[in-house]
């Protein structure tokens, strides 16, 4: 596995993209974070968020703290302006559904570097604040690289808020930061196995829950995780 680096040309372009992004977003809306204390700093660990929107993914990724890495559609590079944003950041394609031999080896390198990684569990933009059930990605992520997960509750960030933010409303966007979850190593095998990564998959979406409105635990409905 070769170690991971960031390429200097991608440095360079962060270094103005996540402020010049986090000043738009303070400029359209009112942003508010909390439970910066739950991240492990200066550990590796993957950031899991609900996706509703094309503005989670910025959101967390100018107001994060530390400066993660991303996993993204790779479909979402083929629209011109998000496409040109997601390579300027260097965010990784990922292509839905489809087990990645070489996507997994570069995210375990990531995390083995000691660099936070951010996704979606869903997979794609749900396009309401009812989550969706996650794909079992997240799953085979926990299996191999064993380090905790970080659940994020996004609130506010509806695909109208464009246009809600061009009447001049300032809409609320809220990042809530969950405690890292744990998993202990897996030891199924086969179906089990299998089984045992969407449970995963499924349990960390419970937590993210946990951190919503009720009108944003959509499957979930039930299931949710308060924060203890």
């Amino acid at each position: 596995m070769k170690p991971y680096h960031v390429p200097f040309h991608i440095q360079i372009n962060r270094s103005f993209l996540r402020p010049a992004i986090r000043t738009l977003f303070h400029i359209l809306g009112r942003v508010k974070v909390s439970g910066r204390e739950n991240i492990p700093f200066g550990k590796p660990y993957v950031i899991a968020m609900n996706h509703i929107s094309i503005f989670d993914p910025p959101l967390v990724i100018t107001f994060w703290p530390e400066q993660p890495e991303v996993i993204g559609a790779a479909d979402v590079f083929e629209k011109k302006g998000q496409g040109a944003l997601l390579s300027m950041y260097g965010v990784i394609p990922v292509h839905r559904g489809d087990y990645d031999r070489i996507l997994l080896e570069k995210v375990l390198a990531i995390l083995k570097a000691g660099r936070p990684l951010a996704i979606a569990p869903e997979g794609g933009r749900s396009h309401e604040p009812a989550m969706r059930r996650a794909m079992p990605g997240i799953g085979y992520i926990v299996e191999h690289a064993q380090v905790p997960v970080v659940p994020v509750g996004l609130v506010g960030t509806t695909d109208d808020f464009w246009q809600r933010a061009k009447r001049g409303e300032k809409p609320n966007l809220e990042m809530r930061i969950g405690k890292p979850i744990h998993f202990p190593a897996m030891i199924q095998k086969g179906a089990q196995r299998r089984k045992a990564r969407q449970h995963n998959a499924d349990l960390v979406m419970r937590y993210i829950a946990g951190l919503l409105p009720e009108d944003y635990h959509g499957v979930y409905a039930g299931q949710a995780i308060s924060p203890a």
